[in-house]
């Protein structure tokens, strides 16, 4: 009697956009090197989402991260706590948000001055995406910075069958 094995889940590419629904949720330390690893990590989950490394979209998603990563930091940092980043992606819409714990600190959108370095993260995040805003956290202190963004152009979508997502047609 022969038993047959069954065949092991390999990757496999479709060609939806995305898929319906994904998501990403981390909290990370209030330091410089917390919004660093913040960033290093959505841009893998961009990667995998299929939004490649060096592609525009990835690099505008990418710079959102850090810009709003390291306000977090700079601005709504409170000793001891964490900073959690969120991105979900529905389609080609992809929104990421940071939540801080000062809600007292909230983002203003202004022109930094000439001499100055710093100051100009949220206009960057202004200028890249569809929209962004700000709500305060309803379960305790601190606020959460919103931004969406378009993918547009090809999108390579990664999938592992049997995690939900539909296998190419067969031809």
């Amino acid at each position: 009697m022969t038993s047959k094995q069954p065949l092991p889940v390999r990757p496999t590419r479709t060609t939806q956009p995305l898929f319906p629904w994904h998501h990403f949720t981390m909290r990370f330390s209030s330091t410089p090197r917390g919004a660093r690893l913040a960033r290093r990590l959505a841009g893998e989950q961009l990667d995998a989402w299929g939004i490649p490394y060096a592609s525009d979209a990835h690099d505008v998603l990418t710079l959102i991260v850090a810009e709003l990563s390291a306000n977090a930091v700079h601005h709504g940092h409170v000793p001891g706590r964490d900073f959690r980043l969120r991105l979900s992606a529905e389609g080609r819409a992809i929104r990421v948000e940071v939540t801080d714990t000062r809600g007292e600190s909230v983002p203003v959108l202004a022109e930094p001055s000439d001499d100055l370095d710093g100051g100009r993260g949220l206009l960057l995040v202004a200028a890249l995406t569809d929209r962004w805003g700000w709500y305060p956290c309803v379960d305790g202190p601190g606020k959460t910075v919103w931004a969406t963004f378009t993918v547009t152009g090809h999108i390579e979508a990664h999938c592992v069958t049997g995690d939900g997502c539909n296998p190419p047609a067969e031809s």
